[in-house]
This record gives C-alpha cells, sequence and structure tokens, in this order.
C-alpha cells in the first residue's frame, strides 16, 4: 500500500487562496515573510488568514535570514505551527528557534548538486525542505518560487531520516513523477499553483492535488 505525501501549499497572501487550498486537503498553508518576496504575506492578510484557519491546518511562516526575536514574536502573534528557514540560518539557530517557540522547524536548501542534499543532514530539525537552485544569474538571490526543477535523482545522496519535502517548481504536470522518484514526506509548490506570484489559479490548484491523488494510486518502487 502506497501513501500519499502531504501537500504544503506556499505563497499563500489572502484568505480565498488558502481557503481553497484547506478544502483540497492541504495539510500546511506557507505565509511568506520574508520582504524581498513578490509572495509576501502582509500582516493583516496573516492575522485573518490565522484567525480563519488555525485549527483546521498547520500554519508555516517562511523566513529568509530573520533575527530570531522577531520570528519568536510572529509566532506567538500568529500561533504558527511551523517555521521554514530559507536563508543561511545555522543549526543552533534552528535549535533555539525550536526551543523558544515549541514550533516544527523546517530547514530548507537550494539544491544544485549531491553536495546541497549531503550538507542538510548536519540540519537535526523536524523536515528538511529541498528546493531548487535558481539557473539564470540574475534570479540566483531569489530564494524559493523560481519555477524551477531540480535533479531529482541528487535526492539518491540523502541517508537522512527526517522527513523530506520536496519542492521546485512542482505543478500538476510534473508532481506525480516526483512522487514516483522522491517518495518525499510531503510535496510543496508555490509558482506552480499560481495565476501569478502571490495568487493562486483554482484550477491549476485542483489539478495539482488531483496529480498527487493519482500519484498515490500508482505502484511505487524503490528508487533505484
Amino acid at each position: 500500500m502506497t501513501m500519499r505525501p502531504r501537500v504544503k501549499i506556499c505563497g499563500i497572501t489572502n484568505l480565498a487562496d488558502a481557503q481553497l487550498a484547506v478544502e483540497l486537503g492541504a495539510w500546511a498553508l506557507g505565509m511568506i515573510f520574508h520582504e524581498g518576496s513578490p509572495r509576501r504575506c502582509s500582516p493583516a492578510q496573516a492575522q485573518e488568514i490565522a484567525a480563519a484557519l488555525r485549527r483546521e491546518v498547520e500554519l508555516c511562516g517562511v523566513y529568509v535570514n530573520a533575527p530570531l526575536e522577531r520570528i519568536a514574536r510572529e509566532c506567538e502573534q500568529l500561533e504558527l505551527s511551523l517555521v521554514q528557514l530559507h536563508g543561511d540560518e545555522g543549526p543552533s539557530f534552528c535549535a533555539e528557534l525550536a526551543r523558544r517557540t515549541g514550533a516544527r522547524v523546517i530547514k530548507a536548501v537550494q539544491v544544485s548538486g549531491p553536495g546541497h542534499v549531503r550538507d542538510l543532514e548536519r540540519f537535526h530539525v523536524d523536515f528538511h525542505l529541498l528546493d531548487a537552485r535558481a539557473k539564470a544569474p540574475a534570479r540566483r538571490e531569489v530564494r524559493g518560487g523560481t519555477g524551477e526543477t531540480f535533479d531529482w535523482t541528487l535526492v539518491r545522496a540523502r541517508r537522512s531520516k527526517v522527513p523530506l519535502i520536496l519542492s521546485g517548481g512542482l505543478n500538476g504536470e510534473n508532481v506525480a513523477e516526483a512522487i514516483a522518484l522522491v517518495r518525499p514526506y510531503a510535496v510543496d509548490s508555490a509558482s506552480g499553483t499560481e495565476a501569478a506570484p502571490g495568487h493562486k489559479d483554482p484550477e491549476r490548484m485542483r489539478a495539482f492535488f488531483r496529480a498527487v491523488a493519482s500519484a498515490e494510486r500508482e505502484p511505487l518502487g524503490e528508487p533505484a
């Protein structure tokens, strides 16, 4: 019997998109609080989403090199259950954040080679997230949401037992293949379910969830 990966929908900026994701069966909603992101969720919108849905879904705050005090404060204000660190935060920062907030920690890394996969194993956190490293020089400072995939066979270098979240250019057309190859705990979509940055496309969202459900019914062998 195969298990369906959970679905994290990231880049949520408004209640309507958040509610649709929950209706479709999302495990977690990612709200990006990095000022440089085109998918940044405003404090007012985050409060509205949290007030409406905190009892129905995991709420994840996504940060890039933010101060510990700020993350801890916003975790308390929004009652975040997950925090995703998408910057250069080290293992000790992750551990202190977990201690201070009680939130489960996702450490993300951008992958372009097997060394990035192995390096993540230094982090004894609740979840590891593998994302694509932007290929275009002008976009290399972008942290996530590039719409690009990475070579999923690189995951074979991974030895950690920490649950894996797969991200990076996933959409309704490729997520079933990714699940078959990687067998992640969860899959994460931002750009692949959007009409424009920060605004979800209902049909693309539905297609993504349908594809994840269909992947569950495929006989998944162990990766070679």
